[in-house]
């Protein structure tokens, strides 16, 4: 493979290790190496208690990962169980990307998730250090001592390398350091053993692929590149790529990412039978899309909603569930006029018996807002959404608690129970 013509640069994929459970430990002036602690969410809907995230000395002496629950931890008076703080992971990922920013230009970092990000050093790695490898020591060292947390870094000559080095490499590496690059694909990628290791493949994909009489990513840099694609589309073009670490991605292009929908959904953490409270439990998640709407100064022109029943559980129809949308006789981000919709799509599909344990309500058609339009059936309602917007601005000052609706109280209502979560865990703002 000739890569003169491939893209070529110094990029870092930078991994805060076992976030969630370092910065705990930070927290509590603990070393996240040597202390075993498990971050462990206790919402009522996780049947008793999910780890969300556990030290490596959690990991070693436990063998506990993110996919245990509360009943399969260890009666041990050594490991520590703490409940989780979203809103301070997202304050420490902000500052980790802080420092991130002072080795690289605004346009050159990417947060790609709440614990990993994108760096592009390929123009300023020298002004902090003579070599790349020691750039990389002081930016671990700095994190370490200004947050208390361990970093993991991936270092490539773009970022699929990077990626694939850190999660193949420098999770397993001393130093947390993991390096590809263009001369070293041949002995870093096509040895990995496990092809589900690399990332973009999953088990599915394994499956076709060994269909095609691939089992490794040898057979599959060696492969016709044609009949992957004809086989398994432009997916199969993006494998051989990966297979060859190949990745023309520019971080510097800005991409202005199109509004489609906004939504909110929740596991209900019991089986709900009755119409009254299910009703309820739609209409506060409406109530939180059509606040998100306003925050983000969008309106809908339809809403959309999704009933999960409980787990074994069909319908007349032989359905565990149903999916519909509707599209709005005007756009609009007024609370009753969204939910006024969703109540009709759920009485008028739900068979009555079917036991609910998961809801999701979204909104689509999005444009930016420029009032609510009138027409010659209905009287206009000029104060409906300029009361809402005033209830909205008390919430952000005061707490989303401050104005809540009287259904909220009902048998069934979870909107005071959920005001303090963020992603379903303590501590955050859902109406943002």
């Amino acid at each position: 493979m000739d890569y003169s013509n491939e893209p070529s640069g110094v990029f870092l994929l930078i991994d805060n290790k076992s976030f969630y459970a370092t910065v705990e430990c930070s927290m509590r002036g603990l070393d996240p190496l040597t202390t075993p602690l498990v971050v462990m969410s206790e919402a009522s809907n996780t049947g008793g208690g999910l780890v969300l995230a556990s030290s490596p000395m959690a990991k070693k002496l436990f063998h506990i990962s993110n996919v245990n629950r509360k009943r399969d931890l260890p009666n041990d008076e050594r490991l520590i169980v703490v409940p989780p703080r979203m809103n301070l992971y997202i304050q420490k990922n902000i500052e980790v990307n802080h420092i991130f920013n002072q080795y690289c230009a605004d346009e050159d970092l990417l947060p790609y998730s709440i614990d990993e990000s994108i760096l592009d050093i390929t123009h300023s790695w020298q002004l902090f250090g003579n070599n790349i490898l020691q750039v990389i020591r002081r930016i671990q060292k700095q994190v370490k001592d200004e947050l208390g947390l361990i970093t993991t870094v991936g270092l490539g000559n773009n970022p699929l390398q990077a990626k694939i080095a850190l999660d193949i490499y420098a999770k397993h590496n001393s130093e947390f350091i993991g390096v590809i690059t263009n001369r070293t694909v041949k002995t870093k990628i096509w040895t990995i053993p496990e092809i589900t290791d690399v990332w973009g493949i999953n088990a599915s994909t394994k499956a076709n692929l060994s269909r095609l009489g691939i089992h490794n990513m040898y057979e599959l840099a060696h492969f016709d590149p044609f009949i992957l694609k004809q086989r398994l589309g432009i997916i199969g073009t993006q494998l051989y790529a990966t297979a060859w670490g190949i990745d023309r991605t520019n971080l510097q292009s800005t991409i202005f990412p199109k509004d489609k929908s906004l939504g909110n959904s929740q596991v209900l953490s019991r089986d709900y039978a009755e119409k009254d409270e299910i009703e309820t439990v739609i209409k506060e998640i409406g109530a939180q899309v059509a606040a998100r709407l306003r925050a983000h100064n969008k309106q809908c022109n339809g809403v959309y909603l999704g009933i999960g029943y409980s787990l074994g559980v069909v319908d007349h129809n032989n359905e565990t569930g149903f999916a519909h949308s509707l599209k709005l006789v005007a756009s609009t981000a007024e609370t009753e006029t969204i939910n006024r919709q969703l109540i009709f799509i759920f009485e008028k599909f739900w068979d009555g018996e079917a036991p609910v344990r998961t809801i999701a309500v979204s909104c689509s058609r999005l444009t930016n807002r420029y009032g609510e339009q009138l027409n010659i059936f209905n009287s206009p309602k000029p104060t409906a959404i300029s009361l809402e917007e005033t209830m909205d601005s008390i919430r952000r000052k005061y707490g989303k608690t401050s104005i809540i609706r009287a259904s909220s109280l009902k048998k069934g209502g979870t909107f005071i129970e959920r005001a303090g979560l963020v992603g379903g865990h303590n501590g955050g703002q859902s109406l943002e």
